[in-house]
């Protein structure tokens, strides 16, 4: 097996760390590239290819989450992942709690540390001497980083299930009634403390704070309504970090609608993406 063909065969792996590390696959494909040239350089010195290249990767990650702290700081409005597409005609690739946007917001809360530990121990399954390794800390150090870790990401895993058939109904006629302009029926179809996040980065419009509660949501989708700023030109269904979605053309462009199904049938969050720099991979 060549060094391309060992890589290779990482590659979906790493990848899958990146953009958990990340929330962007834009910077996760970049970072899985920078492995890369660092796995050619190092040649036949690895004796263990897999563990040295999650290794690099988790350590360009965290370089990267560092070096990018300053920009976060000063994004515009509210942040969310960058969209993890997939056609609702393919089997997921991923477990849809581990790509929640949900689960992803829960990780911006760590730090880069307890970011990489928790995702090589808790997700990727590596024990905890090989996650020392990786971040040359001690075991107990990096224990001590789990326990605080999952403390804050515990309550962003789903405490119940939704079949993805009944979830995208429910986003299907969500979309219907705020098409018909219909909110006594959206209101409906909101938990009462449902969320809705709009990321447009400063570049396009977009709420700037997170809307929460029915009350809060319906009275922007009256907002929009009324001044007819909804026009869509097309759209698609597809599987947005595991929920049902959609992907909008609009008059000013592309964006992305995921739907986080809950309890009782209600919507519990809905996560608009409107920032172009975060959709590129839809228009090109």
């Amino acid at each position: 097996m060549t060094d391309t063909d060992v890589f290779e065969a990482q590659r979906p792996r790493l990848t899958r760390l990146a953009y958990r590390m990340l929330g962007s696959v834009a910077e996760a494909q970049d970072a899985v590239q920078d492995a890369w040239l660092r796995w050619r350089r190092a040649g036949d010195e690895v004796a263990e290819p897999a563990a040295w290249l999650v290794r690099t990767t988790t350590r360009l990650c965290i370089d990267r989450m560092r070096a990018a702290k300053s920009q976060r700081d000063a994004y515009r409005g509210p942040w969310l992942p960058e969209p993890l597409i997939e056609d609702l005609a393919v089997d997921p690739v991923e477990r849809a709690e581990d790509v929640s946007v949900a689960f992803l917001l829960a990780l911006e809360r760590l730090s880069p540390l307890e970011r990489a530990v928790f995702l090589l121990h808790d997700v990727f399954e590596e024990d905890y001497a090989e996650v020392a390794e990786t971040l040359g800390k001690s075991e107990p150090a990096v224990r001590q980083l789990a326990t605080r870790a999952r403390a804050h990401v515990k309550e962003a895993r789903p405490r119940f299930t939704v079949s993805q058939e009944d979830a995208a109904k429910l986003a299907a006629a969500f979309m219907v009634a705020a098409a018909q302009g219909d909110m006594s029926a959206l209101s409906a179809m909101l938990a009462q403390d449902a969320v809705m996040v709009t990321d447009g980065g400063g570049k396009r419009k977009a709420a700037l704070r997170p809307l929460i509660g029915r009350e809060d949501i319906v009275r922007l989708m009256e907002g929009l309504a009324w001044r007819g700023a909804d026009q869509t030109l097309s759209f698609r269904s597809v599987r947005i970090n595991g929920y049902p979605g959609l992907i909008m053309i609009n008059a000013d462009g592309p964006m992305t609608v995921a739907f986080q199904p809950g309890e009782g049938g209600r919507l519990v969050g809905i996560y608009m993406v409107r920032n172009p720099d975060k959709l590129w991979h839809l228009t090109h």
